[in-house]
């Protein structure tokens, strides 16, 4: 499935207008309206991580690649894209959160 098919099933299956999906992802209704409609082709890396972050899908899938992504993978995708954005600082941080979390886990706790 295009890439357009899938903004359209996954925005009707949210219930949400062109102009939210347009609002969420930085663009014009009308460039969602092309894009579901296959009329606009190729959209740019920029937005397909927009849409898929606004979906809470992975990139992989809304550009056909992993269509049977589990939920767990796609959150943890989300969560990664979402780390890029951190400075060196709180990467850090967020890394020792994780080395604990997991430790915690391997002790049984």
């Amino acid at each position: 499935m295009r890439v357009g098919a899938l903004v359209n099933q996954l925005r009707l299956k949210k219930g949400e207008s062109l102009q939210d999906v347009a609002t969420a992802a930085g663009v014009s209704k009308a460039h969602v309206w092309e894009l579901e409609k296959g009329r606009a082709e190729n959209p740019s890396m920029a937005l397909v991580t927009k849409l898929a972050d606004h979906f809470g899908v992975s990139v992989a899938y809304l550009v056909g690649e992993d269509p049977d992504a589990p939920d767990a993978d796609v959150e943890l995708a989300r969560m990664f894209r979402q780390a890029q954005e951190l400075d060196e600082g709180d990467r850090a941080m967020l890394d020792q959160m994780l080395q604990g979390f997991l430790s915690r886990r391997r002790a049984g706790k």
